[in-house]
């Protein structure tokens, strides 16, 4: 049995193990974060509720069933069974009932229900759609982010790779007396600097998976990382929506343009609701009722349980009308709010509308900026690579001292950052633009 239990154990460790070791894709992530984020529960529990009302809104077009029973004891002077005559006894009487009630005619007041109802529901589902967009845009800026880092740190340990090799070799020129030895204090200045930034740069990655981690609130993000897609670097520079057809996409596509609109509509319904009060109301009524009655100590006025059963059933069918006269103004008042909300959504769906579009806007302006930023960082980058390989072949030679090269170096460090930041800013402004034109956001 020990055995048994260390076996179970060790595969629960091992299956732990390499689930943590395990790189996450952006749609893991999406994924994963749908599924665990409150937010999104909590809109979940919203679409729930609007389920639940909708179906009791289509169950007040069935008939109602109740029952009743009741049992009561008299003591004096009380009628015979019998004679019908008032006289000094104990009786008890048992009584039950059953009834029911079926809507006809409310003014169409349960169809407008049903009708409000389905139209809040599908707002609640485009709701819980918002949100879940909202997050899958947030998860992959985060995760475009732990790219970034990931790119900057390797260029940072490729610039202290190199710098550890120049400072070897200026040691060795400084043994053969070929350069002074203040030129090895200062490469080796530099590259404990470029050590630092290797640090930072470290640091930098750790908080943002920290970051993307607590996103998508895993519980135990120590060995969480992300998988870093093969076709990144190949991102195609002149692609970039017109934003008139983004937007155009997006009143069709996006949840919140949605949900306003459906919302806008119910609101609508609710004004058919709030009319049909002033409507008369026909519905019709079926009962039965029966029962006994025992008197204590005489065997005269106690009639059989089958007889009385038999004589004391009665069923009642009935026709009830309501027509509204004077409500003390509650009805017109009602009819008012809800014009007032309608109203009120009306203006909601056009600031949408209006938010969507300046959204759009700002998002393509954005992404032109970041297309000409991406592309003078690619040519300064050509420009310094060139002037750093010029200024190692003079190092080499010894035409330059070594602080000339670590000028050289840090140029070439800043250009290739700037280029990385340049094109991963890019690359999320056009995956906003997607975004908004109801493109799924992947890599």
């Amino acid at each position: 049995m020990k055995s048994r239990f260390f076996l179970i154990i060790l595969a629960l460790c091992i299956t732990a193990s390499v689930h943590a070791q395990t790189k996450w894709t952006l749609a893991q992530c999406m994924q994963y974060a749908i599924e665990h984020n409150i937010e999104i529960k909590q809109q979940e529990l919203n679409v729930e509720n609007s389920e639940i009302d909708l179906s009791t809104s289509r169950g007040k077009r069935l008939p109602d069933l109740s029952a009743g029973a009741g049992q009561s004891f008299n003591f004096g002077r009380s009628p015979s069974m019998a004679t019908g005559i008032y006289e000094q006894n104990t009786s008890a009487g048992t009584g039950f009932s059953l009834s029911s009630n079926i809507p006809i005619y409310s003014g169409l007041r349960i169809s407008h229900e049903i009708k409000g109802n389905e139209l809040n529901l599908k707002a609640a589902v485009e709701g819980l759609n918002k949100a879940k967009e909202n997050l899958s845009l947030n998860v992959a800026a985060r995760y475009l982010e732990v790219l970034f880092k990931k790119e900057i740190l390797k260029v940072s340990q490729e610039q202290c790779a190199l710098t550890t090799k120049q400072t070897a070799r200026t040691a060795i020129m400084a043994e053969e007396g070929k350069v002074p030895l203040s030129q090895v204090y200062d490469i080796k200045a530099q590259l404990a600097k470029e050590e630092t930034n290797l640090t930072n740069a470290q640091n930098d990655l750790s908080q943002s998976l920290l970051d993307l981690a607590q996103l998508l609130n895993l519980s135990n993000p120590a060995h969480f990382d992300i998988l870093e897609p093969e076709h990144i670097a190949s991102i195609n520079i002149a692609y970039i929506q017109n934003p008139d057809l983004v937007y155009e996409a997006a009143l069709q596509q996006k949840p919140f343009i949605r949900e306003a609109n459906y919302r806008l509509q119910s609101s609508e319904v609710s004004i058919q609701i709030a009319k049909s009060y002033f409507l008369p109301s026909v519905s019709l009524g079926v009962s039965y009722n029966n029962g006994f009655n025992h008197v204590f100590g005489s065997d005269y006025n106690n009639v059989s349980l089958s007889s009385q059963l038999s004589n004391n059933q009665r069923q009642a069918l009935g026709l009830n009308v309501n027509i509204p006269i004077f409500s003390r103004f509650q009805t017109r008042n009602h009819l008012r709010t809800a014009q007032l909300n309608r109203n009120n959504r009306a203006l909601e769906l056009d600031n949408a509308k209006i938010i969507l579009q300046k959204e759009i806007q700002q998002a393509y302006h954005s992404a032109v900026a970041a297309q000409a930023r991406y592309l003078s960082t690619q040519k300064a980058l050509e420009a310094t690579t060139e002037a750093f390989k010029y200024a190692e072949e003079r190092y080499q030679l010894q035409m330059i001292s070594v602080y000339e090269y670590s000028e050289a170096q840090t140029r070439l460090f800043a250009s290739r950052s700037e280029q990385v930041q340049a094109k991963y800013d890019f690359l999320f402004r056009t995956k906003i633009l997607d975004f908004y034109g109801g493109v799924e956001i992947e890599l």
